[in-house]
């Protein structure tokens, strides 16, 4: 498994703690959880697909896949939680990163 791979499934796993966390949130399921951790895994989120555009890149993939859900995360609005604009986005950034991170899977001439 190449790199930018390893680094797309980690990110993906990310994503569904990000998405899960959000929603737990929204949905007051845990009480006394602070938005710290939705905050920090947020960032990793971003981090995790810049590194995978890069590695890709790298590996001569489709990096050019992974930068829609880039945007999108970068361009998230900062909402009270349960806003439509906020979850909408959320959803689009995830639908945004399955359709590159499919694409950008695949590395020619291997």
């Amino acid at each position: 498994m190449a790199p930018h791979q390893v680094v797309l499934l980690l990110t993906g796993a990310l994503l569904a703690a990000l998405l899960s966390l959000g929603l737990s949130l929204q949905r007051r399921w845990w009480a006394g959880v602070g938005r710290a951790p939705h905050h920090v895994l947020f960032f990793l989120v971003c981090a995790g697909v810049t590194i995978s555009a890069w590695l890709a890149w790298q590996a001569g993939a489709a990096a050019w896949a992974l930068l829609p859900a880039l945007i999108l995360l970068l361009s998230m609005p900062r909402t009270r939680p349960g806003r439509a604009d906020h979850w909408q986005r959320a959803l689009a950034c995830a639908a945004a990163f399955l359709t590159g991170a499919l694409i950008a899977w695949g590395v020619p001439g291997r």
